[in-house]
């Protein structure tokens, strides 16, 4: 693994629905540099994990630092790029959800974080390596063996199920200060608006879906949020927005339309009271800004 690109990374590429490549300053070509300066997105999760080194990322439109024993998770439809890079070691996955075991796939899509960083312990970094070293080996396994896919599948599950243990624990300290009844309520709405978004914009719409009050709702987000469902539900659909007049040439109205606005104007409106900027306003400011890194 340690000659492979990282520009060769797609996940097309893999039978397994995943794909790790080992990340070092020689792999890191000036091509590679270019590519991952330009923003860009997935329809798949991306995992970064520095072992060594330090970055800066651009991810919604909100810059990340990244430093040794750290790793980015990102979900699908994220745009990110990096705007720079120093003495980088460490690795990069490309993996379906599909291929996650569903109660560690639920700790990750249900994250109250719109970026999930976590920070490694020392205890943490070997055994994180080990695994994606050992992921790695098996998807580069020419002749595979009988049980080859049940083996891999179980370092995957070992894998995720750590990392998912690590962000529980980095979120630990502002869940534990609410009951857990809460917490499933604020978790469950926020997979809910990322899956519905586009087709439900009214906080009754999703207290219908989950069987409680509206009251009770905004009540239990705002405790253990510090958000109401109405900002959220809007968080939502303006980060989408803004990652389509970024990432493509389609016209305002062809946005609206496909976040679910049948009056464009009306999306208008509401993007100016989220960003106090035009939604055109704010892909020139972008375009700008993406000139000068």
């Amino acid at each position: 693994m340690k000659g492979k690109e990282i520009r060769f990374l797609k996940l097309s590429d893999s039978p397994y629905g995943v794909l790790v490549a080992r990340m070092l300053p020689e792999n890191i070509t000036e091509e590679v540099r270019e590519d991952i300066a330009t923003p860009h997105r997935h329809d798949y999760y991306s995992l970064i994990f520095f072992e060594t080194g330090q970055a800066s990322l651009l991810v919604d439109f909100q810059s990340i630092d990244l430093k040794s024993a750290t790793m980015l998770l990102l979900r699908p439809g994220q745009v990110h790029q990096t705007e720079a890079a120093n003495n980088v070691s460490g690795w990069i996955m490309f993996f379906n959800g599909q291929i996650i075991d569903q109660k560690a796939r639920l700790a990750i899509e249900q994250s109250l974080q719109n970026t999930i960083l976590l920070n490694l312990t020392q205890e943490d970094l070997p055994e994180v390596s080990r695994l994606l070293n050992s992921i790695s080996t098996a998807i580069e396994e020419e002749r595979p063996g009988k049980f080859h896919i049940q083996f891999l599948q179980s370092l995957l599950n070992a894998f995720f199920y750590k990392t998912a243990g690590i962000l529980y624990s980095q979120e630990a300290g502002n869940v534990e200060k609410h009951p857990t009844r809460a917490v499933e309520i604020a978790r469950g709405f926020s997979q809910l608006v990322k899956e519905h978004y586009k087709t439900l914009k009214r906080p009754a719409d999703y207290a219908y879906k989950m069987n409680i009050t509206v009251s009770y709702l905004n009540d239990t987000l705002k405790a253990v949020t510090g958000f109401s469902s109405t900002y959220i539900i809007q968080q939502e659909i303006i980060g989408e927005a803004q990652r389509l007049l970024f990432y493509t040439s389609k016209s305002v109205k062809e946005i609206a339309f496909e976040l679910g606005y049948q009056d464009y104007k009306y999306f208008i409106r509401q993007f100016g009271k989220a960003t106090h900027s035009t939604p055109l306003g704010f892909r020139l400011q972008a375009a700008v800004y993406s000139q000068k890194t």
